[in-house]
């Protein structure tokens, strides 16, 4: 069982920076990918981008929305994984989730949300025009 919080959310204006983090609970979070979604009022929850298990050759997987503007890294000293944000619009504006899959940590574009094991609670992001 791993217990994911994310933290970091907040108000931002148009072309501004956001760091999200993710911290887990376990140690053994290396040994999942752990991948990055949003939600905004009104609308399904999509994936933003994932980061596969830590180790040798992680990999990174993008939404064409976020393509060039966000980066996810990770720090498996820390158990934590980050979703790093700039040049943000508006229409970024959700609550942002990150999740652990344990099943495919290898694989790079998993998209699907059924495909990942454990979620956090959600932060807010709100980017103001």
């Amino acid at each position: 069982q791993v217990q994911l919080v994310e933290s970091g959310g907040g108000l931002v204006q148009t072309g501004g920076s956001l760091t999200l983090s993710c911290a887990a609970s376990a140690r053994t979070v290396y040994m999942y990918a752990v991948g990055w979604f949003r939600q905004a009022p009104g609308k399904e929850r999509e994936f933003v981008g994932r980061i596969t298990r830590g180790g040798d050759g992680v990999g990174t997987y993008y939404d064409d929305s976020v393509k060039g503007r966000f980066t996810i890294s990770r720090d498996d000293a820390k158990n934590t994984v980050y979703l790093h944000m700039k040049s943000l619009k508006p229409e970024d504006t959700a609550t942002y989730y990150c999740a652990a899959d344990s099943r495919l940590p290898g694989i790079v574009a998993v998209i699907r949300a059924g495909a990942y094991d454990y979620w956090g609670q959600g932060t807010q992001v709100t980017v103001s025009s």
